[in-house]
């Protein structure tokens, strides 16, 4: 052969060669990418079909990928007939092997898959990549011998070399894909976790919930969760108290885990999370044995370990590494439900303290002031004797300080009642207008006392609102006495009425004091008053505007207002109407 055809010859495979590395890395899907080599090099080699074989990483097997014919076909698994022995040869030397006819070359000819499946013309090459085995490719030509020549050989390997990355790379995109993919799956499984666990603020139910997403996204059989407590006042004593058990709520007293417990001890000793194999019922967190158990401790505010969440199960293959990580990434969310639970229990608990605590105060205060009342109202009728000017001077003390206790009692008891849910509202359809002159009438002798004026603006074709008509009539009489309190002599005050989409909203408009920027802030928390002289000298309790709040809202409606000091405020609040 003329040394220019040879070169024709090496310049047509090193064009071939271009030409199909060119496509290598269009794709980074792996099904792709194999199918793109074993097509190219049946291309470059001329063979009749090849077959591509990569390492699994987790059996350490080589397993066939891709099976091609020359007609770019994927080869069935019943035609999937080579020589394993070539194959193994390649991957394990690192080096490519030709052979024209497998049937006569002494290394191969004795192998019965060679034989068996009457191989001839056979090609293989190792697959690469940064330093690392990935697998080999093979071609061949059961039809003809002498098909393939070492110049093959030469372009196989070069080509293989290419195709090693490529593939190489599209794996590690797959890997990243996949474990990307993982990744949003639980994040959005963590998302709805989140949601459920932070619904509920009963404590138990927020242990179950946890539990039961513990359970059922490992491969576990059953568990159980449960907090550590202190069995003694003086908190020397702790104990790990079994709230929870396999996703079934229990009797908080049936188990009690000691500190002492092999298992809790190693958890508390070393902060971490303990696996443990063949387990004995002394090693068990609930007392019953199993193949595996998986302890992972609760922590709070992610340092103190106040529980723990324990996974067992009778199968060999399950509760991993995977699984003990996720449920880490679990009790680190339960734990933050679990300090709302237990915020809510303890301001639950406070709230009714609070709330017994009063009833019982307004109840014994009752007694002795209807009996200080009584005397007095007796002494100042003259009943048992005439007084003199200072003595009714000191009856009319007595009787206002009174009648102030009376209206303090009163308020917390309504406080009491709303904040219970035990003050009852007696909801039906009414006019509000006749409510606001019921008011006004009532507060007239006091307005014109101090020179005051009072406008009344309530259009007679309101439409009917929903509401309790007591209620509302404190709600509005609070307010405008409020305005009549923090107007000077001589000041205005208007009650406004009108409909706001579904609502009808009231304004009650004063030109008094106003209202400071820093003391509108805590305007409705409960004994709040300014510390303003002119403001100090009124009486009240700095209940009444809590009052009006929590009245306006337990009826649906909303209360707010704009004020300016010295000029003034605005208290308006809104209901609904009536929809019947």
């Amino acid at each position: 052969m003329s040394e220019s055809v040879i070169t024709n010859i090496q310049q047509a495979r090193l064009a071939a060669l271009y030409e199909v590395s060119s496509q290598l890395g269009s794709s980074l899907d792996l099904t792709e990418v194999l199918n793109q080599v074993m097509d190219a090099i049946i291309q470059l080699t001329g063979a009749e079909r090849g077959f591509l074989m990569l390492y699994d990483e987790v059996s350490g097997q080589l397993r066939l990928q891709a099976a091609r014919n020359v007609d770019k076909e994927k080869i069935e698994s019943h035609a999937m007939q080579i020589s394993r022995t070539v194959v193994e040869r390649a991957v394990a030397t690192g080096q490519g092997i030709v052979t024209n006819n497998a049937q006569e070359d002494e290394r191969f000819a004795s192998q019965q898959s060679v034989v068996g499946y009457q191989l001839r013309s056979i090609m293989c090459a190792p697959l690469k990549a940064r330093g690392r085995m990935l697998g080999a490719v093979y071609v061949d030509n059961r039809l003809f011998t002498s098909v393939f020549e070492a110049a093959d050989l030469e372009l196989l390997l070069t080509f293989a070399n290419q195709a090693a990355i490529a593939i190489e790379n599209a794996r590690l995109f797959t890997q990243t894909d996949q474990a990307l993919a993982r990744t949003v799956e639980e994040l959005s499984v963590f998302q709805r976790i989140d949601q459920q666990l932070n619904k509920s603020l009963d404590l138990n139910r927020v242990l179950s919930l946890a539990l039961d997403w513990a359970i059922s996204l490992t491969k576990a059989d059953g568990g159980s969760i449960g907090l550590l407590e202190f069995l003694d006042e003086d908190e020397t004593k702790p104990a790990l108290r079994l709230l929870v058990h396999s996703g079934d709520q229990q009797d908080g007293g049936e188990r009690l885990v000691p500190t002492s417990h092999p298992v809790l001890a190693q958890v508390l000793t070393n902060g971490r999370p303990v696996f443990t194999h063949n387990v004995t019922p002394e090693q068990s967190i609930d007392g019953t044995p199993a193949y595996a158990q998986q302890a992972v401790p609760i922590r709070r505010d992610g340092d103190e370990i106040i529980g723990l969440i324990t996974l067992e199960s009778h199968d060999p293959g399950a509760l991993d590494e995977e699984d003990m990580a996720f449920v880490e990434r679990l009790a680190d969310r339960a734990a933050v439900a679990i300090k709302n639970a237990r915020l809510y229990e303890d301001i639950a608990a406070a709230n009714q303290a609070k709330s017994n605590f009063i009833s019982v105060v307004t109840h014994e205060l009752r007694l002795p002031m209807t009996s200080i009342k009584g005397y007095t109202d007796l002494m100042t009728s003259g009943m048992v004797g005439d007084l003199t000017d200072q003595q009714k001077q000191f009856m009319d003390v007595i009787r206002r300080n009174l009648n102030r206790m009376n209206t303090l009692i009163s308020d917390l008891s309504d406080i009491n009642r709303i904040e219970s849910g035990r003050m009852k509202f007696e909801m039906k359809p009414f006019e509000l207008q006749g409510i606001i002159e019921d008011v006004a009438d009532s507060l007239q002798e006091a307005i014109a006392g101090r020179q005051q004026t009072l406008t009344l603006d309530v259009p007679g074709d309101l439409p009917l609102i929903y509401a309790d008509p007591n209620r509302v009539s404190q709600v509005v009489g609070n307010l405008v006495s409020n305005a009549h309190k923090y107007t000077p002599d001589g000041g205005a005050i208007i009650v406004r009425a009108g409909q706001q989409d579904d609502f009808v909203e009231v304004a009650v408009i004063d030109n008094g004091m106003g209202i400071s920027e820093e003391d509108q802030a805590k305007l409705f928390t409960q004994f709040f008053r300014a510390e303003d002289q002119e403001v100090r000298q009124q009486q009240g309790w700095g209940l009444g505007l809590s009052i009006v709040k929590k009245m306006v809202e337990a009826q649906a409606g909303e209360i707010w207002f704009s004020s300016a000091l010295g000029q003034g405020s605005t208290f308006t609040f809104s209901l609904p109407i009536n929809k019947g």
